[in-house]
């Protein structure tokens, strides 16, 4: 019995339920960003003003890539010790929506980062994670969470055909499973059937009136078999449009030290940008 009671102690903080993964580390870690949340005057702030407020909460925390990664089913994995560009993004919205919500505990934040992580809003493994952030945009698009407004802020048609995971399945060790990869492969073929657009990098500084900060922001790429390369959340900085974003290069969340422009304009894998602004999540 105490050998049980032992084992309870120590694993219990790890799962919260059987899709969920958190180390007592990152749950502490959550749970101050969610003491953050009632700090805020959420109900007078705009959602694109608490996603600035909450984006510059993590600013300093260190960037660590395929924390999703885990062996095994696919499980919710909550990592606050260590974000990547996509996980930093889908942390600031949940939490933003839930300030707009009035709400600030554990239980709702995995819900809302299910809902927004996942094809269906529910883990139903593997395939259902959107993988391409141009899915993720589209799909939560569908949901009422954001609205794409890239065509409307100046986009033009964009060639979006991703096969980059079912063509590099070695990097991918849950496509190890064919039925996986056959999964993701249609997905792929239904991101072709889209139309989507986006904002070539030579033209961002004259979009960048129709901008706000708190806009999120989908880096594409002259990759072909590749939609997006990272993604982040528009700041403006000395009347400017800047990137706060979980940086590689840096180890970091960051704001750009260059305006956004200038920030791709270096890169010659980055192509342009897409742009998503949420919508306020209804309290009914």
């Amino acid at each position: 019995m105490k050998r049980f009671v032992i084992l309870a102690i120590l694993f219990f903080p790890l799962i919260v339920h059987s899709q969920t993964v958190c180390t007592p580390e990152s749950r502490d870690r959550l749970e101050k960003a969610l003491d953050f949340l009632k700090d805020l005057d959420s109900q007078q702030l705009t959602i694109n003003e608490l996603v600035v407020e909450i984006g510059k909460h993590f600013q300093g925390t260190p960037y660590v890539e395929k924390t999703l990664e885990i062996p095994g089913p696919e499980q919710l994995v909550i990592d606050l010790q260590g974000v990547d560009c996509t996980t930093y993004l889908e942390t600031v919205v949940t939490l933003a929506r839930m300030a707009k919500e009035g709400r600030n505990d554990f239980v709702t934040f995995e819900e809302e980062l299910e809902n927004l992580r996942y094809r269906n809003g529910k883990n139903e493994g593997y395939p259902s994670r959107l993988h391409y952030f141009s899915d993720w945009i589209a799909v939560n698009e569908e949901k009422g969470i954001l609205k794409d407004i890239t065509k409307q802020t100046g986009g033009i048609p964009y060639e979006n055909h991703p096969t980059f995971m079912t063509e590099n399945p070695q990097f991918y060790p849950q496509l190890s499973n064919r039925e996986n990869v056959e999964q993701l492969q249609n997905i792929e073929a239904s991101i072709r059937l889209r139309k989507y657009f986006f904002i070539p990098k030579d033209k961002i500084a004259a979009s960048e009136s129709q901008i706000q900060p708190g806009d999120l922001i989908a880096i594409t790429t002259s990759i072909s078999n590749l939609d997006m390369v990272h993604v982040g959340f528009a700041v403006e900085q000395n009347g400017r449009i800047h990137l706060m974003h979980a940086s590689s290069a840096n180890q970091e969340v960051e704001i750009s030290e260059k305006p956004l422009h200038d920030y791709l304009a270096g890169n010659r894998s980055q192509s342009g940008i897409m742009v998503a602004r949420l919508n306020p999540p209804s309290t009914n």
